[in-house]
């Protein structure tokens, strides 16, 4: 029984040195186990990345000015804006220039190879933008006509049936309403008078290209006689008038105007003389 019992454990001892050597071999072939890989994104979101990758960066001194492609033969650079500077370049035609900045009817512009100069509106007019279609400047032209801030103009006309030459400057506190100073002269068969007056001008319907205007205003009319008549006096009295009139945006910085005015002058206390003026003219704004 002992010698069974002993042969039992020996028989023990050997089935696990057994097992104890298969596990080792087992963890010694065992192949080492490898890192995770990284998430592979989606590739929604891997296409905006790598379009913007791909994507060169800006180009130094890129902007969005607009650009014009020149259809006339040619357009000439000055060294300002006017023309009294001078001319030292031309863009020919197909070139491609930049608008930067204005200066009432001026544009400084750049040409492809760098050159830097000022072009008149007129000669941009013919040009064509990147989308094909052609530079307008309307609403440019109707801005500055809104925007416009003095104004001087001369009319001829008639005073109570005698020539008259009218003179005037006005000064636009915004689009609708403007202060007009207006002074006069008519030679008449006896005499000869001189007026001059302060207004206020009042055109409601500014945006339009035809466009009625009011005024109203105080000033002074002085008579003097003909130096051929015996004992004439010369005489000066206040007046107040009324004006209504029509307005056209002619062109550009051009507009032609029509008014009509009624003057009372007031010789004394108990007298007032009523005159009447008809004219037309033009007039330059700024």
């Amino acid at each position: 029984m002992q010698y069974q019992l002993s042969a039992s454990v020996r028989a023990a001892f050997v089935l696990l040195i057994l097992a104890a050597a298969s596990g080792t071999e087992a963890l010694a072939v065992e192949p080492p186990v490898a890192p995770a890989a990284p998430a592979v994104p989606a590739a929604d979101a891997v296409a905006p990345a790598a379009a913007a990758a791909s994507e060169p960066p800006p180009a130094a001194g890129a902007s969005d000015r607009e650009r014009l492609q020149v259809t006339d033969p040619y357009i000439e650079l000055h060294t300002g804006p006017g023309r009294g500077y001078p001319i030292f370049y031309v863009v020919e035609r197909k070139g491609w220039v930049e608008i930067e900045s204005r200066h009432t009817d001026w544009y400084k512009v750049h040409a492809d190879n760098g050159k830097v100069g000022w072009v008149d509106r007129r000669q941009l007019e013919s040009t064509l933008t990147e989308s094909g279609g052609q530079k307008s400047f309307r609403d440019i032209v109707l801005e500055d006509y809104l925007h416009r801030r003095v104004e001087a103009g001369a009319s001829w006309g008639h005073f109570s049936g005698s020539p008259m030459l009218k003179l005037w400057a006005a000064y636009n506190l915004n689009d609708m309403v403007a202060v007009e100073l207006s002074g006069g002269q008519v030679q008449g068969l006896y005499s000869g008078t001189t007026f001059w007056g302060v207004d206020i001008i009042a055109e409601p319907w500014a945006d339009r290209r035809l466009a009625p205007f009011f005024g109203i205003g105080l000033g002074k009319i002085d008579n003097a006689p003909n130096a051929s008549l015996v004992s004439a006096l010369s005489n000066s009295a206040k007046m107040a008038n009324a004006t209504v009139g029509l307005r056209y945006h002619v062109t550009d910085r051009l507009v032609a105007r029509v008014d009509w005015t009624e003057y009372t002058a007031f010789i004394s206390s108990g007298r007032t003389d009523q005159y009447h003026a008809l004219a037309a003219g033009l007039a330059f704004f700024f």
